[in-house]
């Protein structure tokens, strides 16, 4: 069944291969149908792949090979909630040591352009303390960051 929404996302011919990367890498992803061209475009030819249809966490996202001219950037990205540093890592080194680039305060990018935020949920808790000094302290130690450090995090937060 088809989603009434889909994220699409604009790829320069590696639709796929980006598909099959995060379905790899994040839980509850996979890659579903591959969409050939049924003619020659101005980003390919007939036979290419043209689209592919794949869920990121449960997310459905088209993945669109239409060329060049577009390139993503912070305006969209992913926000995954890890549950504690083991996750934050393996998620934040899949990216990183994949071709991505390190951003800061938990942000980061895959080697497609794709920005993901990489958040443990400790860090959003912190955010979110009635006591305004704890959260303050907690997103200035952030604010340092580029991989979040949930340890880091909990003791600015204790102050």
């Amino acid at each position: 069944m088809t989603s009434k929404n889909t994220i699409c996302l604009w790829y320069d011919g590696t639709a796929l291969e980006a598909a099959q990367f995060y379905a790899r890498t994040f839980p509850d992803s996979t890659v579903g149908a591959v969409h050939r061209a049924p003619s020659d475009f101005p980003a390919g030819k007939e036979g290419d792949v043209l689209v592919v249809e794949f869920t990121v966490m449960g997310i459905p996202c088209i993945g669109l090979n239409g060329g060049p001219a577009l390139r993503h950037n912070e305006a969209f990205s992913f926000q995954v909630a890890t549950d504690d540093q083991a996750e934050t890592d393996r998620l934040w080194n899949a990216i990183v040591g994949n071709g991505g680039q390190e951003s800061e305060c938990g942000w980061c990018k895959d080697q497609w352009g794709v920005s993901w935020q990489i958040t443990p949920r400790v860090l959003t808790d912190a955010m979110a303390d009635p006591d305004r000094a704890a959260a303050k302290r907690a997103f200035d130690a952030m604010m340092q960051m580029k991989k979040i450090d949930v340890a880091a995090i909990e003791a600015a937060r204790r102050g």
